[in-house]
Order: structure tokens, then C-alpha cells, then sequence
């Protein structure tokens, strides 16, 4: 017994496995690819465009430059013809967005897709979204508005209503106000309460719903498939004379398409599983502007954990839409006078983006036994907090324990950090990140900051920030951004002085790291280096 305890104690700690991306893709404003992301960074202009989604409006956006027709021949090698017309016809933009994406990331290394497959389980796939599918929920929305006032407007009519006919001769002093009878302004409202109240009251509809009761109670007898297809066949029949005879509007539970089931939160994660034949663990993480660098730690633990071999690691927002540039402008975060709002300059607000990135991380040692090549840095850590505090500002302790964290998993020294990427939103809260970050690291480290350049894809922005860091630190040079070094805050310049500006510079030796600081209070921070060659 205590030579086994002696042996125990001699043993060595196993080494954790280290963890390579093997493939990568997005699209991002002006950026249908990764290589023309590439070539856009090596200028230091910006990408965002004007949005023109309220008619004309003083807002620019990161618009995201998709092309889905270009993915129409990779699909049709591997699916039916019927396979791709669904894709287009049933999918929202970020769905399609987060497809673009993962069929990029499969090009750097040939065999990655048979790979992905032949891992069975072991393989993952973890895809975020920040904002979900706005557009379809949008749409739906709408068509379901439209549908139910009309639909109450039928119902209220007097020949439908008994209860509505005795108003007109007696008034019912519980009815709310005719809409004749309130201000212009106010009487779509009036309209809509009006119908509502009397739909409430209207015997036609409840003589039509015991009509339709009996017909959606017919019951499968006998066979279950011939008996389930007579039924159906059954219910048509019946349907179409009920409606023959009442004339009605549709009914507003039809008017909602089931695409809005099939673009629920975790369908960009399903489309790549299934798109890619991935047989592990699907799901999506959703984490606010911290998406991309949660849904990293995850598949680092995984790994790591001996549970996956490789995950597909993505973010996907949706194009830039009213709904999102409205919340984001009440939320007074968003600049609104027509020029671009750059980050540690004169902090007027951010620009909402949209688009995907996806990256391919695996086991390094498995990947490259197999003659896969290793991408960009190697990641090493990522760090997680929550503020716990304030749904939208930044706390000083939540990024601060983030950095702490992932430095520790890394094993490194404050002091080891050569560069460093900020979340940077180009509002007040810019000050704070930055005095932050150098309470936490104050060493002389060199500082970028690129939501000018493609703007705030929620879910996304931290992947193409990650992704524009990976490339600089590759190629030996660090893309430039749009700020000029006049236009550097004087209280940010204060803090801090060693910013990458309009020119690009050389990528300094050493570890580097990115924090990313989501709605909510949810912190993300990876630390990477540079692979030696």
C-alpha cells in the first residue's frame, strides 16, 4: 500500500491535449470570404454602409456580403436537388449566414470533411447566435397581425354577431370606443380593440369552432398508415365545405408558416451537423456578444476532457434589421448621425452588423498525425465571468476576473502579453475596458480595437476580431484599423498609447489575447500564441 502511494506521488500530471484550428470561414460586411476579409483588413477603411431601413435614416450598419447561390453546387453534390431550393425557401439569413461559413471552413484542409464524419461522436458542433433569426420572426409576426385583424373583423361584423347587432340599437356600455368616434391618430388601435371586443362576443364563430372541433377530432381507425392517410384525405374534404359555407378570412393559426419552427435557436448548430453529416453533440450556445468566445471554451474543455476529438466552433447573426438597429438606438449605444463612430475616439456609439464566422478547432497532436495543418495561433485558454451587476455596463470586476482566469489556464504571467484586442464599442464604455484592461496587464503591450472597421455583429464580431488577430499574428503584421492616432481620446490616450492606428505594424512576439464583454454582463477571454514554424 505504501509503495503504490509512493508511485502516485512520483507520477507526472498527463499534459492536456493542445488544441489547433483546422479550418475556418465567415462572412462578414464587404467580406463574402475569408480571403477577401484578408485583403479588406490590409486597408484601414471602414466597411459599413448606409442602413435606409426606416426609409431614409442617419444609420450605417455592417451590411454582410452573401452570396447562398455560390453553396448551391457544394450542396447538390451531397444532398438531392430538392436539398438546396429548401435551404433558400425555408431557412432564414442566419441560418444561411452560419452555412456559408462552416462550408469555408472545410476548404483549408483537404479530408476535413471525411474526417468530421468518420469521427462519429467525437465530433461536435457548438454554433451561437447573438440576435436569433429576426427577420423570420419578423415576418411571421407580421403575417400573424394581419391574419388576426382581419379574422376579427370578420367575426365583428353585425351579420355574424348577435351581440354586436344589439349594440348598434342599444349600446352595450362596456364596449370600448367606435373608432369613429376617437382622434385619427388612434384609430388603427381603436379598430383593433373594437373587432378584438366583439370577436369575443360573436356567435357565427362559436357555431364555426364547434364545426371545426368535430372535423379536427376525426380519429384514425384501424390501419395506422392506410387509416392515417384516410383521416387526412377525410379532414381536406371537410375543411373545404366548412369554409365554402362560412367564406371566412384565414384563420390566423394558418398564417404562421412553420419556418418559424425551423429557424429556432439551435437550427444554424442543426443545419451544419446536418450539412455536414456530424454525428456529436449539437447545440447552441448563447452568450450575447461573448458567444463565439464561450462557445471556444466549450469546445476546448471537450476536447481537452477526452469528449470530442474536434468541434465546429461558431457565431451567426442575422442582417442588420429595424428591429435590432431600433433596440440598439434606444438602448443609447448606437450612433445615429450618418458618419462612421469609431472606437477610442470620440466614443458617439456602435454600428450593428451582421454575418458568421465558424472555425474548425480538433485534438493538435490527432489532427496533425493525420497531415492536417494547424491554423493562425494556437488557442490556449479561455477565461468566463458574469458582472453580475448591470444588464449592459461593463463592470470593472467581471472582465478583470475573465483575464485572470483564462492567464492562469494558460499558465502565463501578466507580464508574457505581447498584444491585445479589445471589445471596444466606441461608447464611454471604451474608457473603462481600457483602464481595466491595464490595471489587469500593465505591461507595454500593442493594442487593437476593429468595430469601426465591420461594425457590432453581436454573436459574430467577437469570431472576425479573433479571426483578424489569428491572420496578423500568422503573417507577421498586424492589420491596420480606421482610427487615425489624432483622433485616439485624450483620457484613452491618457491610460494608454500603444494603439495599431491606419497603418499596419509588425506582430510582436509573444502570447496574445482578446476580451469580449456581451449584453448581459458576460465576459470571454482567449489567450493565444503565435505556432512555431
Amino acid at each position: 500500500m505504501l509503495l503504490f502511494a509512493l508511485r502516485t506521488l512520483t507520477l507526472e500530471e498527463p499534459s492536456l491535449p493542445r488544441i489547433g484550428i483546422f479550418g475556418w470561414g465567415l462572412v462578414a460586411p464587404k467580406s463574402p470570404n475569408l480571403e477577401s476579409f484578408a485583403r479588406n483588413l490590409d486597408a484601414s477603411e471602414s466597411w459599413l454602409s448606409a442602413f435606409h431601413g426606416f426609409g431614409p435614416d442617419n444609420f450605417l450598419v455592417g451590411q454582410p456580403e452573401l452570396d447562398f447561390e455560390a453553396y448551391h453546387d457544394w450542396v447538390d453534390a451531397r444532398f438531392p436537388p430538392n436539398r438546396f431550393p429548401q435551404l433558400v425557401d425555408k431557412m432564414d439569413p442566419t441560418v444561411q449566414l452560419a452555412i456559408a461559413a462552416f462550408i469555408q471552413s472545410l476548404d483549408q484542409n483537404a479530408g476535413l470533411e471525411a474526417e468530421l464524419q468518420a469521427l462519429g461522436a467525437d465530433a461536435h458542433v457548438y454554433f451561437g447566435t447573438g440576435l436569433g433569426c429576426l427577420p423570420t420572426i419578423h415576418h411571421e409576426s407580421l403575417e400573424l397581425d394581419r391574419a388576426q385583424r382581419r379574422w376579427n373583423a370578420f367575426w365583428a361584423a353585425p351579420e355574424r354577431n348577435t351581440a354586436r347587432r344589439a349594440h348598434d340599437e342599444s349600446p352595450d356600455p362596456a364596449a370600448p370606443a367606435h373608432p369613429e368616434t376617437v382622434e385619427p391618430a388612434d384609430r388603427p388601435d381603436a379598430q383593433t380593440l373594437w373587432d378584438a371586443y366583439w370577436t369575443e362576443r360573436s356567435d357565427g364563430l362559436a357555431e364555426y369552432l364547434e364545426e371545426l372541433k368535430a372535423i379536427e377530432g376525426l380519429k384514425v381507425e384501424g390501419d395506422i398508415d392506410s387509416g392515417k392517410m384516410a383521416v387526412m384525405k377525410e379532414k381536406r374534404r371537410q375543411l373545404a365545405r366548412l369554409e365554402q359555407k362560412w367564406q371566412h378570412p384565414l384563420p390566423p393559426w394558418r398564417a404562421v408558416s412553420a419556418n418559424l419552427l425551423w429557424n429556432i435557436a439551435n437550427i444554424p448548430a442543426a443545419q451544419v451537423s446536418m450539412l455536414g453529416q456530424i454525428r456529436g453533440l449539437t447545440f447552441a450556445p448563447v452568450a450575447a456578444c461573448s458567444t463565439f468566445g464561450v462557445a471556444l471554451k466549450l469546445a476546448l474543455d471537450a476536447i481537452r476532457c477526452g469528449d470530442a476529438k474536434a468541434v465546429v466552433v461558431g457565431a451567426a447573426d442575422p442582417p442588420p434589421h429595424p428591429l435590432t438597429v431600433g433596440g440598439f438606438y434606444n438602448a443609447r449605444v448606437i450612433s445615429a448621425d450618418a458618419a462612421v463612430s469609431k472606437p477610442l475616439s470620440e466614443l458617439r456609439g456602435t454600428h450593428v452588423a451582421g454575418g458568421s464566422v465558424c472555425w474548425i478547432v480538433g485534438d493538435y497532436d490527432y489532427f496533425t498525425a493525420k497531415g492536417f495543418r494547424a491554423l493562425g495561433m494556437e488557442p490556449l485558454a479561455v477565461g468566463t465571468s458574469s458582472d453580475a451587476d448591470h444588464i449592459i455596463t461593463p463592470s470593472q470586476e467581471g472582465p478583470t476576473t475573465a483575464v485572470h482566469r483564462a492567464l492562469s489556464a494558460a499558465g502565463l504571467d501578466a507580464d508574457a502579453i505581447s498584444g491585445w484586442d479589445l471589445h471596444a464599442t466606441a461608447t464611454p464604455g471604451d474608457f473603462t475596458e481600457v483602464a481595466t484592461l491595464k490595471a489587469a496587464l500593465p505591461g507595454p503591450m500593442i493594442v487593437t480595437a476593429r468595430k469601426g472597421t465591420h461594425g457590432h455583429g453581436m454573436a459574430a464580431s467577437g469570431g472576425w476580431e479573433l479571426t483578424a488577430q489569428y491572420l496578423g499574428y500568422e503573417r507577421g503584421r498586424l492589420f491596420p484599423t480606421p482610427l487615425g492616432q489624432d483622433e485616439l481620446n485624450p483620457e484613452i490616450h491618457r491610460l494608454h498609447d500603444r494603439f495599431v492606428f491606419n497603418t499596419a505594424c509588425p506582430a510582436p512576439e509573444g502570447p496574445a489575447g482578446k476580451l469580449s464583454m456581451g449584453i448581459g454582463g458576460i465576459n470571454a477571454c482567449v489567450i493565444s500564441r503565435p505556432w512555431e514554424r
